[in-house]
């Protein structure tokens, strides 16, 4: 099956993995989108564990309010560069991350990057960190987060 260059802009829109990667996974699944993006996945996977020695020494703050200001979460998310903290990818990590927070409340990091991800439940949301460590290239870790909740007397 010949692969072309409209399948693999539109997969790689998507996905936000690099052309070479695309093609590949086209390929290798003979023209399947759909499996494409599960063989792309699996392979962020992968990618990442080789990254998770890596110092991390930049990242960003983000902040969530849900529920008309009814329960609030900051995070931290650190990564390697701060080239890949200004990325949207990243940006857009932090940002679901903080919304699993909002509406799963774990108590801790290792509780959530365990917690099935609010979007998919066939991923943990430690998978959807690794996904992205393997787009980015970079080591990315969840540092802390704390959970506000209204008219709660402890944080959450």
């Amino acid at each position: 099956m010949t692969i072309t260059i409209d399948q693999i802009k539109k997969l790689r829109g998507e996905t936000g993995f690099g052309v070479m990667d695309v093609r590949k996974a086209l390929e290798e699944t003979k023209g399947s989108e759909k499996k494409a993006i599960d063989l792309l996945k699996k392979w962020g996977i992968q990618k990442s564990e080789k990254k998770l020695s890596r110092e991390t020494k930049a990242g960003i703050v983000e902040s969530y309010i849900h529920g008309e200001g009814k329960v609030g979460v900051l995070l931290e998310l650190l990564c390697e560069t701060d080239f890949v903290a200004r990325t949207d990818e990243f940006k857009r990590l932090a940002h679901e991350l903080c919304l699993q927070i909002s509406s799963m409340n774990p108590k801790n990091v290792k509780m959530l990057l365990e917690q099935e991800y609010i979007r998919d439940p066939e991923f943990k949301v430690g998978d959807l960190v690794k996904q992205v460590i393997g787009k980015l290239g970079e080591n990315i870790a969840v540092s802390r987060f704390i959970r506000f909740k209204l008219g709660e007397n402890s944080f959450s």
